[in-house]
């Protein structure tokens, strides 16, 4: 008898080249994903003459520099971020590799671009020069990020030298009830095992809960799986999967589908599956979150106080909540629902699919009126922001007021002058709320589209349940 083997398992052991006796394991990289900021890389290749082995297995498009009022070079900050650009693509020509570029309305984030071109396909390793690539597992994939000398490794040899990761399941039974998103799920977790309840493990979702997203909510979920410190997120394919999948521009088509989809059904884990740690949470008791502090795993629903840095268990804990407090500007004990914003922010590679804005759109209409303080919404590709255009969803943010850009990581990264400025709070579908995130000495606190659009409508934040129940 085979014993049993998770999905991680399978995909792994069908991508080992070869092992050495200290541990580590080369593995084939089937997809590399490339964006602006893969300068470095790229230099270190041209520096050594060397070809790129397999350029036909990445797809760059640029994000990270690229502004979000306009497409032209001349509205890009800084001198050196055009430069960026400009090598960029420099560098994708002269190596042939495939890549989409600024205006041509394909680009965007490029954690948005993969799946939705067909090139992030199940049960392949996956990597990109960029932390947020656990977003690709949504689909099956072995994704993770790398750095820039291990970008350079893939682009000459196609294969990356690793370390086997342990394995961690989630089981999320239930449903997740209306009104509560992935983006809420993914941190009423990180909140739940902390920013390092994941080190060293590729956690693989499962589940009810889990079955019943859609593949875009998967990738917020598996998105923020590096928020907990795993390696990579995954959810088995499924019949969710190969209908997102079919019909994509990269997708295979013909025969070679019906090959690809005799493998992918044979991914998910196996019964019996053994892995390394696990955790059940009910989906039915997630509630709509916001971060208080500067870490993603300082989270509690909305409709909860300001935790006391004296109800922490140790002084560690203790000072580590003053100090995010006093960074935050928030008192122990303080109502999170109801707290004043200065900006809010709908968009990065977390939240910003066509899915996200209709989640925003439909609180939006709901509450009426206008935005009460500055709102922006970054759609995370061209072909979202077609998609929302054709449907409407443009008119409804323009109508009430919010900013309707071009994609990009924007504000996210604090790119191009799309910043919170010091001591204002923003409400923000982005991933990270580290100090400094978003602009110097800005406060950001991570929501869910839903929970963004109430708040902007409102000027404060806002539980978005109230106002879809009738």
């Amino acid at each position: 008898m085979t014993a049993s083997r998770s999905l991680f398992d399978k995909v792994w052991d069908a991508h080992v080249v070869t092992r050495k006796a200290d541990g580590r394991t080369l593995l084939f990289i089937d997809r590399h994903l490339l964006h602006d900021g893969s300068f470095t890389p790229f230099s270190r290749v041209r520096d050594k003459g060397l070809p790129v082995l397999h350029p036909e297995l990445s797809l760059a498009t640029p994000d990270h520099y690229v502004p979000t009022r306009g497409r032209s070079l001349d509205m890009v900050g800084e001198p050196s971020a055009q430069r960026v650009l400009q090598d960029y693509t420099r560098n994708m020509h002269d190596y042939g590799v495939p890549a989409l570029s600024m205006g041509d309305g394909r680009e965007g984030i490029v954690h948005v671009v993969g799946p939705e071109q067909g090139f992030t396909l199940p049960g392949t390793t996956l990597v990109c020069g960029d932390s947020h690539t656990s977003t690709h597992g949504a689909l099956g994939a072995l994704a993770f990020g790398i750095g820039a000398s291990e970008v350079a490794h893939v682009l000459v040899t196609q294969a990356l030298w690793q370390v086997r990761p342990k394995t961690m399941r989630i089981r999320v039974t239930g449903r997740l009830i209306p009104g509560v998103s992935a983006k809420d799920l993914a941190l009423h977790t990180i909140a739940q095992i902390g920013t390092a309840g994941a080190v060293g493990h590729v956690v693989e979702y499962a589940g009810s809960a889990i079955e019943a997203l859609s593949v875009e909510q998967r990738c917020t979920l598996c998105n923020m799986t590096i928020e907990a410190g795993a390696k990579a997120g995954m959810v088995a394919p499924d019949e969710t999967t190969y209908a997102y999948l079919k019909g994509r521009p990269l997708a295979p088509v013909g025969e070679l589908w019906d090959q690809a989809l005799a493998y992918w059904r044979s991914l998910p884990s196996d019964p019996g599956a053994v892995f390394d740690k696990e955790l059940t949470i009910a989906g039915e008791q997630v509630q709509p979150m916001v971060t208080w502090g500067t870490s993603p795993e300082q989270a509690t629903p909305i409709t909860a106080l300001v935790p006391d840095p004296a109800a922490a268990t140790n002084e560690q804990g203790r000072a580590g909540i003053s100090a995010a407090l006093a960074y935050m500007g928030l008192q122990a004990g303080q109502a999170m629902n109801g707290l004043a914003m200065d900006q809010v922010f709908i968009g990065s590679c977390t939240n910003s699919r066509i899915e996200d804005l209709r989640e925003a759109a439909v609180v939006v209409r709901a509450i009426q009126g206008r935005v009460r303080i500055p709102a922006m919404v970054s759609p995370g590709s061209g072909a979202v922001k077609r998609a929302a255009e054709a449907e409407g969803l443009d008119r409804v943010f323009l109508d009430a007021g919010f900013e309707w850009r071009e994609p990009g990581c924007s504000m996210c990264v604090g790119m191009n002058g799309d910043l919170v400025a010091a001591g204002k709070r923003c409400a923000s579908t982005s991933n990270r709320n580290f100090a400094g995130r978003q602009g110097r000495d800005a406060r950001t606190h991570l929501v869910s589209p839903a929970t963004a659009a109430a708040t902007a409508m409102l000027g404060h934040l806002a539980d978005a349940r109230s106002y879809l129940k009738a």
